[in-house]
């Protein structure tokens, strides 16, 4: 999801019911509510094509439910946020009359130009904070390249793994395997080898 420069400070009980109340879904930083704006095609596509990879393999009944982008997640104290997908495998988090997820298990963001530097930097800070997330993923738009973050055992710092073209990667949190290829179907987005230096440097 990309972010709209409309910011504003308002108290963690404003920001949930100006969010509530809202057309438009904000995130809250720090005391920041920051509008979201949409993504591109590519974006919405890589976001729905995990969706449903995530949806057939997990199925409806749980423990374990995929949700898009239009659920709330409560990483840190004063940090809401709106990952393109997340998975929650809590039971609490699955009553139907919520509207923010509280134990995440797994996170995935979809770069965007305007999001990536807050993807790689603050939220991926809470995200590994949170005691209930356990993997993080971050799935590139202008490439075919999927990072994986992964708490380690305790004392043990985050892993962290790349994925290309005709490879799969391992969802341990899920017990679930899933292929690059699938992810990025229908999408013509080239391999990192493959992609321009000169647009890689201008991005």
């Amino acid at each position: 999801m990309a972010a709209n420069p409309q910011r504003l400070y308002m108290t963690v009980e404003q920001y949930l019911a100006f969010d509530r109340a809202s057309d438009t879904k904000y995130e809250y930083l720090d005391g920041e509510a920051v509008a979201m704006s949409g993504g591109s095609v590519n974006h919405s596509r890589l976001a729905g094509n995990l969706f449903f990879l995530l949806a057939q393999a997990l199925g409806t009944r749980g423990p374990c439910i995929p949700y898009n982008s239009d659920i709330r997640v409560l990483v840190a104290k004063r940090q809401y946020v709106y990952p393109d997908r997340t998975v929650s495998c809590d039971e609490n988090d699955h009553q139907g009359e919520h509207d923010t997820l509280f134990s995440p298990r797994l996170i995935v963001e979809v770069i965007s130009p305007s999001t990536e530097a807050i993807d790689r930097g603050r939220k991926l800070n809470w995200y590994r904070n949170h005691p209930s997330v356990q993997e993080y993923l971050l799935i590139n738009t202008r490439m075919q390249l999927i990072e994986m973050y992964r708490r380690g055992n305790l004392g043990e710092p985050w892993a962290y793994q790349t994925y290309s073209a005709h490879e799969t990667f391992h969802l341990a949190c899920l017990d679930l395997s899933l292929a690059v290829n699938d992810v990025y179907a229908g999408l013509n987005i080239p391999l990192p080898d493959t992609l321009d230096p000169l647009v890689q440097e201008e991005e």
